[in-house]
């Protein structure tokens, strides 16, 4: 069974499901501005990983992999629909997660393009190393400092409010 072959540090497909499941579906549901879409783009990504976890258990990201692909996926899915991204502020407590404490946040989020969504997710969600999102996304890592830094400044601007002694954010 290609479940019960484990990463180089002992970690078979059932573990690595369980251990970054939620987080992959988060990162997605961002990403692609609905719940539902990220979470059928995440489990497309997983049971790809499945298929294939003798070759995505020895990457350095497998996760990275997981989400690439559920972000291609998912990205083919919206072309194929020909319609823009369904309303995920619709409904704020469905969304599984709860870190934005205001819809503001959220909006703002949606107001990027979705290539550099994709990056704040990865770096500044996940905490990947800028390494890391470069490889899971296949850009350079000059491509992803130059779409987050760009990204932080249309995120600085829309949400003056939240810092208004400081209109600066730390880069």
């Amino acid at each position: 069974m290609a479940t019960e072959i484990p990463l180089d540090d002992g970690t078979s497909f059932d573990e690595f499901y369980r251990k970054h499941r939620a987080g992959i579906v988060r990162a997605l549901a961002l990403t692609l501005h609905s719940v539902d879409l990220g979470t059928d783009a995440a489990d497309e990504g997983l049971a790809r990983a499945c298929e294939r976890w003798a070759t995505v258990a020895t990457l350095d990201n497998p996760a990275g992999w997981v989400y690439r692909v559920g972000f291609n996926w998912g990205t083919s899915v919206l072309r194929r629909v020909r319609r823009p991204a369904p309303r995920w502020l619709t409904d704020p407590q469905g969304l599984p997660w709860a870190d934005s404490p205001d819809p503001a946040i959220d909006q703002a989020l949606a107001r990027l393009k979705s290539d550099q969504r994709a990056v704040v997710v990865c770096r500044l969600m996940l905490g990947w190393s800028e390494a890391q999102t470069a490889e899971c996304l296949g850009l350079r890592p000059g491509t992803v400092k130059s779409r987050l830094s760009r990204a932080v400044e249309q995120l600085s601007a829309s949400l003056a409010s939240f810092n208004p002694h400081n209109s600066e954010v730390p880069r």
